[in-house]
């Protein structure tokens, strides 16, 4: 649909050129997710033939260090307490004399996009004005609100990492968290898009005519509900340098959508793909190409969460597969990727597995 007013919606009273609001209910929550039907379920079924499977995440400790993002960190393990003791080699005896157990418990920080993840809906909005009063308001996919249904703090004593005995969630997605996603399962179609198989590990912004030529080249057909993976073998990179990532290198390593080129972005919406995952940092290019001031950092994310409802799955592990589909002259496979079903997160780690 292209249609951009909808009086009766109870958020928006118009909505973004060419987005999927409303399309799927005027409360819908699961974008394309909706075109992962129990048709694609079996599509995705009838590709199993070797019965292999391959597990998509990196560790999640890995790229190591902050070099691809400043604000997101590695993983902390600590062991819990057990009245009064270290919860970790814990020799239950100490505490219950005859006891034979050795018990070990622990809690991970985790930053959720730090290593293989979904971005769920919540986490790139925009400025538009839905309700035409010509003042633009912050807004996420289907119209939901900043503050109002997408809710967190205002002082940074509330954000990062809790001092002691402060350990209290600060913000919460009412609407649009990753629990929505989890739920679905995320299982259907997968379709491999190889790019790293045509251009290397040469860092090259891809737009609508090249990504063309590399599916005609490879007969790649791609059809509604599929789920897009883009392999450029950019976590392979980062594999290869063993938590120690060099931030030059990484810049100038393997392909990367470009966010700018509205062809590109037109086929995203006319294919309708159910979700896009990448090995790469962002699918898109980051910082996009140069761009006038009033308009998104990151326009491919745009244009996909806020505006069509299509998930971004970002730093997968895609080569042995990829490796493996271009071996067996494949392009498809049963994906199955739901996140972790953490209500009123905005985005998710997640263990993707294709069986092929």
């Amino acid at each position: 649909m292209t249609t951009t007013t909808a009086a009766a919606n109870p958020r928006w009273q118009q909505r973004p050129p060419g987005s999927t609001w409303g399309d799927f209910g005027p409360d819908d929550q699961l974008g394309r997710l909706n075109l992962l039907t129990a048709e694609k379920v079996r599509q995705g079924v009838a590709e199993v033939r070797a019965g292999r499977s391959f597990a998509l995440s990196l560790p999640l400790d890995y790229p190591g260090g902050n070099a691809l993002n400043a604000n997101r960190q590695p993983p902390v393990l600590r062991p819990l307490l057990r009245k009064g003791l270290v919860n970790f080699n814990c020799l239950l005896g100490a505490l219950e004399p005859g006891r034979t157990d050795v018990l070990s418990d622990d809690l991970a920080i985790l930053h959720l996009q730090y290593s293989t993840q979904w971005d769920g809906f919540a986490h790139v909005g925009a400025l538009f004005d839905a309700d035409g009063d010509g003042l633009p308001e912050p807004l996420y996919y289907n119209g939901f609100a900043a503050g109002r249904d997408i809710a967190g703090p205002s002082d940074v004593r509330d954000a990062g990492v809790p001092a002691a005995g402060a350990a209290v969630s600060t913000s919460a997605a009412h609407a649009l968290g990753i629990e929505g996603m989890a739920r679905t399962g995320v299982q259907g179609r997968g379709v491999m898009v190889d790019l790293h198989a045509h251009l290397g590990n040469a860092y090259t912004v891809v737009g609508y005519e090249q990504l063309m030529r590399v599916l005609e080249a490879d007969g790649v057909v791609v059809e509604p509900g599929d789920m897009l993976c883009l392999h450029t073998g950019f976590a392979e990179v980062v594999l290869g340098m063993h938590k120690r990532p060099d931030p030059a290198v990484l810049a100038a390593s393997c392909a990367v959508l470009d966010g700018r080129d509205e062809r590109l972005l037109q086929w995203i919406t006319d294919s309708q793909i159910a979700a896009i995952a990448a090995d790469n940092y962002a699918v898109e290019a980051f910082p996009a190409k140069a761009g006038p001031a009033c308009c998104a950092a990151l326009p491919l994310h745009e244009h996909c969460l806020f505006k069509l409802g299509v998930h971004l799955g970002e730093l997968w592990h895609l080569t042995p597969l990829a490796q493996w589909l271009r071996a067996h002259g494949r392009h498809r496979f049963l994906l199955t990727a739901p996140p972790l079903n953490l209500p009123g997160a905005v985005a998710s780690p997640v263990t993707p597995v294709a069986t092929v």
